[in-house]
């Protein structure tokens, strides 16, 4: 997909990830970018800095009947949606011992978002037999975040729900693409956790992030990999799942050793 004359909704759109992408379809001379974030002042902040093409709209990602009326709204206005970003996500430290609010918490941001966004957007897509979905995940749905079990599983959990929508709907004419960055320069990555530390080392801005999707876009990738190592670890997971299970627990004590020394130093 060429972002020219093209109508983009992204969520989350205010910040991080998603600002970049508004600024990069701007860029590419979208027709209209809907920047939908539960942030509005945020949104509508970016917007400004946009001009025309773009419009602040507020959405709670976690709500069936708020994205609904954003594509609707989206629709009423521009007449269709060339290309939906599910981009919203969060994420929280811990184990399995995990509240239950906060699984159920990322459960519905990281997942549920794009299954509702999905049912409200893709009966006009299929009736014009076009359109492309992106969804963004992160490396952990392909490998794994050693420092977040919720994040990990939901993470995995977006991946699936992309493929099984690029199974059932690519021979009606709908392309599905799944951004999977490991880290990135964002107010994801904590400065005193030893995990994200780790993660800053090969960190991307997203602005770099947002050009590996144009590329993935123009090239109606399903896979988008804006780290190299990412694709290196996932093909090496695919080859000897054991060994790779091993490699990853190295590191995870490797961490854990570094979060211990920090503990016992404060």
């Amino acid at each position: 997909m060429e972002l020219r004359d093209r109508v983009a909704v992204v969520t989350g759109g205010a910040r991080g990830i998603g600002a970049a992408l508004c600024r990069r379809f701007a860029e590419e001379g979208a027709a209209a970018i809907i920047i939908a974030d539960l942030d509005r002042a945020a949104a509508e902040e970016l917007a400004g800095q946009l001009g025309a093409p773009a419009t602040a709209r507020e959405c709670d990602v976690r709500s069936e009947a708020s994205i609904v009326e954003l594509v609707r709204a989206t629709r009423e206005r521009h007449g269709r949606i060339d290309l939906f970003c599910s981009n919203a996500g969060i994420t929280v430290s811990g184990t399995e011992e995990t509240p239950d609010d906060d699984w159920q918490r990322l459960w519905d941001v990281n997942v549920m978002s794009h299954v509702y966004a999905a049912r409200a957007v893709l009966p006009s897509m299929l009736e014009r037999g076009e359109g492309h979905l992106l969804q963004t995940s992160s490396a952990a749905g392909l490998l794994t975040e050693i420092g977040s079990a919720a994040y990990s599983v939901t993470k995995h959990g977006a991946v699936a729900f992309a493929e099984w929508l690029s199974v059932r709907y690519r021979r009606r004419g709908i392309r599905v693409s799944c951004l999977c960055p490991a880290g990135v320069a964002t107010e994801f990555l904590k400065e005193d956790d030893a995990i994200h530390q780790f993660l800053a080392t090969s960190a991307l801005t997203p602005e770099d992030v947002a050009e590996a999707v144009i590329q993935g876009l123009a090239d109606e990738r399903f896979l988008i990999l804006p780290h190299h190592q990412v694709a290196e670890f996932f093909a090496f997971k695919g080859e000897d799942y054991d060994r790779w299970l091993h490699n990853f627990s190295r590191i995870a004590q490797k961490l854990d050793r570094i979060a211990n020394r920090r503990e016992a130093t404060d």
